[in-house]
């Protein structure tokens, strides 16, 4: 088994070929495909992390789709000043495929 721990979206997040995964709002390149930072490679027994090791590993991924997450409401309240602010929130994401870990 085939995986590897890669940084994205200001997380780290544990994919396999194939895994689908939501992320911050990425750019993809011209063919739609987006290439991660892998902090850790697991082949079967063997672990990779040295950053000279990791350098030759490529994780990419196709972009499915641009998508917004859930709102989130954010309400601020100071008692018997009148002061009442509410404002909403809706993170822009990206979900991708991982098409290769090599």
């Amino acid at each position: 088994m085939v995986y590897a721990v890669v940084r994205a979206g200001g997380r780290q997040e544990k994919v396999e070929v194939g895994t689908i995964v939501v992320l911050d709002r990425i750019k993809g390149d011209e063919n739609g495909n987006v290439e991660l930072v892998p902090v850790l490679l697991v082949d079967g027994e063997k672990i990779t992390h040295g950053a000279k090791d990791l350098a030759k590993v490529k994780v990419v991924a196709e972009v499915l789709n641009d998508l917004r997450g859930p709102k989130i409401v954010i309400q601020k309240f100071k008692n018997k000043t009148g002061y009442k602010k509410r404002q909403g929130h809706r993170q822009e994401q990206t979900r991708i495929k991982i098409t290769s870990i090599a």
